[in-house]
């Protein structure tokens, strides 16, 4: 795991620190909102609990916080893993209350023959099988507002939460931009922000200036926020504009950075990354499946 994705996991831990008690109430709260089922047969080897025991063991063994509120768990998908064999892999979101605030922070368990846990490690190799696994992308992120590079009917969709400020991402990102340029029949490319304000709290206004400029079909900005050269703690919006005009050229104000809408745009990409478990930056998927390595959009550019 990256160093950011440690230090966006440990934020996330250290700023939820979870548990509550539940009533009856908190019980009707509970969904079950999509399994991973596809035959009869799939369905007697895939193991999901009622919705009360994933409360009762999420109050018992995760949570931690008496002042945080749990009203239910989302079970995003029930699925299995090649080398963990009788398993079933339930990729959820605890539904949460913090001070007032509603979070929907992820979560993954392990179920077996009765038994939960929501880590499994194996002895030989150190593997943390929580690392291995994330959901499937459903249809709906695939959508108009957040198709930046390529056709959306083009041959395969590459997905990703980014953040400019990034090291990795500017090592990966830029790529798969040009790639998607060169190939917009064979590559599209879906882009969902997802600042990582503790590390570089630039990003904040970086973001939001990314969005207005790819609402105004200014691509170009978008592209050239990946070699921006500012300081990742700068927090002052003015400088921060100004720095973005002389380097790029496009100039906008404080007024349009601090809208509601482009806010709420922002909060909604970060949203989206909890409820796909993304746990630092770039997390890419290709045709809906986590791309770990990165890099699987180029096997589909070497064909050509």
């Amino acid at each position: 795991m990256s160093l950011m994705s440690k230090l966006l996991k440990s934020t996330l831990i250290a700023s939820l620190a979870l548990s509550a008690t539940l009533s009856a109430d908190d019980m009707d709260g509970v969904k079950l909102f999509q399994t991973k089922q596809s035959t009869k047969k799939r369905e007697k080897k895939l193991q999901v609990p009622p919705t009360k025991q994933l409360v009762k063991y999420i109050k018992r063994a995760i949570v931690k916080n008496p002042e945080v509120r749990v009203n239910g768990v989302t079970v995003l998908e029930a699925t299995t893993h090649k080398e963990l064999k009788g398993w079933t892999v339930l990729l959820t979101t605890m539904d949460l209350t913090f001070k007032k605030k509603e979070i929907h922070a992820p979560e993954m368990m392990f179920v077996k023959d009765g038994l939960i846990t929501n880590n499994l490690v194996n002895l030989k190799t150190g593997r943390e099988y929580r690392n291995e696994i994330k959901p499937s992308v459903p249809k709906s992120m695939y959508n108009d507002a957040h198709l930046l590079f390529g056709n959306k009917d083009a041959a395969h969709k590459v997905l990703i939460f980014s953040d400019p400020e990034c090291p990795f991402c500017r090592e990966t990102v830029p790529d798969i931009f040009k790639a998607a340029k060169a190939h917009p029949e064979t590559l599209a490319v879906y882009y969902y922000h997802l600042p990582l304000l503790r590390i570089h709290p630039v990003s904040d206004v970086l973001t939001k200036i990314m969005h207005i400029a790819q609402e105004e079909g200014r691509l170009d900005i978008v592209e050239k926020m990946y070699t921006l050269k500012i300081s990742p703690r700068e927090k002052n919006v003015a400088k921060i504009l100004k720095a973005v005009k002389k380097q790029t050229g496009y100039s906008v104000t404080k007024k349009q950075v601090e809208a509601k809408s482009v806010q709420e745009a922002i909060d909604e990409d970060i949203k989206m990354s909890g409820k796909m478990m993304v746990a630092g930056t770039p997390t890419i998927y290709i045709d809906g499946k986590w791309d770990k390595m990165r890099n699987g959009y180029k096997k589909f550019i070497k064909q050509k």
